[in-house]
């Protein structure tokens, strides 16, 4: 399968485009500047550089390709609105060169997935501190709903360093409240990888944690 990364340079991105070639997928990163990943050495590994914000680099990018992973992140701005504009392009591409397959990463607290939230969570972090990010989020995800994709909203808990372990809780209620709130970037590009195997969470947007 030939997959395209957008936000392929970032924290999670960078796990996800290498489980995506040890699993044998043709990945295209799609980056700013493919020196971020000098270090992925692999020959199904292919770099478009362009700008998410430019709507003929990400059209050009897409062609071709059977399945779209979005992972794109603001950085260490959190005023940022790179997510949904980015992503809506990149399902403006997807619809015109008729690709169909897209997972899009958001974060648990978006919807009803709100109420798995504990108060830190849900009041200082995205009520205030990074209330325009969960906003942005809100608003990605918005998008992606009212496409006429194939698509699943990966909704992650905050992020770790820790290792892939492939036990984690995923697809879960909003009313679970006893969530550790927290799951490590290899475990979140193990479950959007595992998406591309899998109708289970087609048009869902499942939520993912220990």
């Amino acid at each position: 399968m030939k997959l395209i990364i957008f936000g392929a340079t970032g924290t999670v991105g960078k796990h996800v485009v290498n489980q995506a070639l040890e699993q044998g997928y043709d990945v295209t990163a799609f980056c700013r500047d493919k020196r971020k990943l000098s270090d992925v050495k692999n020959k199904k590994l292919q770099y478009f550089e362009g700008d998410v914000f430019n709507k003929k680099d990400v059209s050009e990018a897409i062609k071709g390709k059977e399945a779209v992973i979005i992972v794109l992140g603001s950085g260490k701005s959190r005023k940022s609105s790179v997510r949904s504009f980015g992503t809506k392009n990149i399902i403006e591409a997807m619809e015109k060169n008729n690709v169909k397959r897209l997972i899009c990463q958001s974060t648990l607290g978006t919807g009803e997935s709100n109420n798995n939230l504990n108060f830190f969570w849900k009041y200082i972090m995205f009520g205030w501190f990074l209330k325009q990010v969960f906003l942005d989020h809100e608003l990605q995800e918005k998008y992606v709903r009212a496409s006429s994709l194939d698509w699943t909203i990966v909704k992650p808990s905050a992020f770790t360093d820790g290792e892939k372990t492939e036990e984690y809780l995923h697809g879960f209620p909003s009313s679970l409240k006893s969530l550790k709130l927290k799951i490590s970037r290899a475990d979140v590009a193990d479950f959007i990888l595992k998406q591309l195997r899998t109708n289970m969470y087609m048009l869902k947007s499942p939520g993912v944690s220990h």
